[in-house]
């Protein structure tokens, strides 16, 4: 039996070793030379960029090559001898509220192209719950007066990031809003030939544009035309694949898919197959109805591919967004009531894959798992996710 002082001795080591823990796991530090927080556990790291809350890096653990599959535009610009700037577009980032361009009064106003967060510094709380390493950031976006906050979690032992976030409105009055979660991987894991991306949905769009030209890059596909996943129609009147990453990349692609409307959940994944990775997002289909997907694709092989679940399918302003209203007999924005807010939450997995496992036909959540099923494998790929959606 240990007597009072030894069970007051015990305590504080035990006191000090939890803290020394807790701040091994969460610490600052910084990427491409930018202020971050650095997330670490038994499975996971990922990095978080302090302005805009973007997760600007995932890695496993156990690999010895520490490849993230996110886009990392800085190190990409700097590879070939370019300036390598930060502007809160990396990785996977939040692009809220509303988009602009020239001749909108949401850029006349100064709102940056992809909303207002990504360009904020973030105040940051971080902590252990338990088992759990848990991150807060918070802004105040000025221009659209609202205030953001994202949350990420994590369990020990699982490959999955829970993300749940929470946008206020400071307003009196109901408004229509856009939002749009950035997701792009990018080269290496971003492989020529190598690369697939699926996503639970069918029914799609490409998007409208005038010039085929883009120098370097040239489009590929057919403007402005409906098309069911993942088989669009090509400008030589061939079919493109588009859960294929191009072989020969100089290429510029745009489309939208709707998800499928009688799913509660949705998902998008991306694998690659050669390194036996995979990344995937898993969310709700009333939260974001879309995924937006982009591929740049130029002869550098300096890839960048988006696989964005969004409120609308195309980043496009706000005004035209509410003016058109629906495509597909679907809202293209949502509400945020006055004086309230909307939350949302998502689930992000980045695993390893057995060999053979090529392609995902289904995610389901259930049980503290989540199964993502290739139907060619016997038995699905199974992650533990203590908490769902």
């Amino acid at each position: 039996m240990l007597n009072p002082v030894h069970k007051l001795k015990f305590a504080a080591v035990f006191l000090a070793l939890t803290i020394g823990r807790s701040q091994e796991l969460i610490q600052n530090g910084s990427f491409e030379g930018y202020p971050a927080v650095v997330v670490s556990t038994p499975r996971l790291q990922f990095t978080i960029m302090k302005q805009g809350s973007t997760l600007a890096s995932v890695t496993l653990t156990d690999d010895p090559e520490k490849l993230s599959p996110l886009w990392n535009p800085m190190r990409m610009a700097r590879e070939l001898g370019r300036r390598a700037a930060y502007d809160g577009g990396a990785g996977h980032f939040v692009c809220v509220d509303g988009f602009g361009s020239p001749s909108t009064e949401e850029k006349a106003a100064g709102l940056p192209f992809h909303g207002e967060a990504h360009t904020e510094m973030f105040a940051v709380h971080s902590a252990r719950q338990g088992s759990s390493a848990v991150v807060t950031l918070t802004a105040t976006l000025p221009i659209t007066q609202e205030k953001f906050t994202r949350t990420f979690r994590i369990t020990d032992g699982e490959n999955v990031i829970h993300v749940d976030s929470d946008l206020e409105s400071l307003l009196g009055f109901d408004r229509p809003i856009n939002w749009a979660e950035h997701a792009t991987i990018g080269s290496p894991f971003l492989e020529p030939g190598v690369t697939v991306v699926d996503v639970s949905g069918s029914r799609s769009h490409t998007r409208p544009y005038i010039s085929v030209d883009g120098g370097d890059v040239q489009r590929r596909l057919k403007s402005d035309q409906d098309f069911r996943w993942p088989l669009a129609p090509g400008l030589n009147g061939a079919t493109v694949d588009l859960r294929r990453t191009p072989m020969n990349p100089h290429f510029l692609d745009h489309a939208a898919t709707l998800t499928d409307p009688d799913r509660k959940l949705e998902w998008v994944t991306a694998i690659n197959p050669a390194k036996r990775l995979i990344l995937g997002y898993v969310f709700r289909r009333a939260d974001y109805p879309w995924v937006q997907y982009w591929g740049f694709y130029p002869p550098t092989q300096k890839m960048a591919r988006g696989m964005e679940f969004s409120t609308q399918p195309f980043d496009l302003p706000r005004r035209e967004v509410v003016t058109t209203g629906t495509m597909f007999d679907t809202p293209l924005y949502r509400w945020l009531p006055a004086k309230s807010s909307v939350k949302t939450r998502f689930l992000l997995f980045y695993a390893h894959v057995p060999n053979g496992f090529t392609k995902v036909d289904d995610i389901k959540v259930e049980k503290g798992q989540i199964l993502i099923v290739d139907h060619a494998l016997k038995e699905p790929l199974a992650l533990v996710s203590a908490e769902g959606l």
